[in-house]
């Protein structure tokens, strides 16, 4: 029972090691990714427009990220001739934004 044991037991900690090198092999993979999508986008972006970039990362991390993969799309198909200004950020980004309702409230006399 003993061997049975120890078997199970180095079995156990074979199949842990893996996963954590598994895992930080990911985890190196992801930030990779990231380095170079800064360095793309520092490529194609004005300061100004990386700011603001920044700005809406913090605010709506989930529409910075698809405009940063929108970005690096345009500039790997090559459809971007200079660098991307703050205006033109903003532009992409009513594009990309749904139109907000205007809610009004009125009050009837009673």
């Amino acid at each position: 029972m003993d061997d049975i044991d120890a078997i199970r037991k180095k079995k156990l900690q074979n199949l842990q090691q893996q996963a954590y090198a598994q895992e930080e092999f990911q985890e190196e993979q992801q930030k990779e990714f990231e380095d170079q999508k800064k360095m793309v986008l520092r490529a194609i972006l004005t300061d100004e427009a990386r700011e603001r970039l920044g700005r809406i990362k913090v605010a709506r991390p989930e529409v910075a990220e698809n405009l940063e993969n929108q970005l690096i799309m345009l500039a790997q198909s090559g459809r971007l001739k200079s660098k991307i200004t703050d205006a033109q950020l903003r532009e992409l980004l009513t594009k990309l934004l749904p139109k907000k309702r205007d809610i009004t409230i009125r009050r009837r006399g009673i």
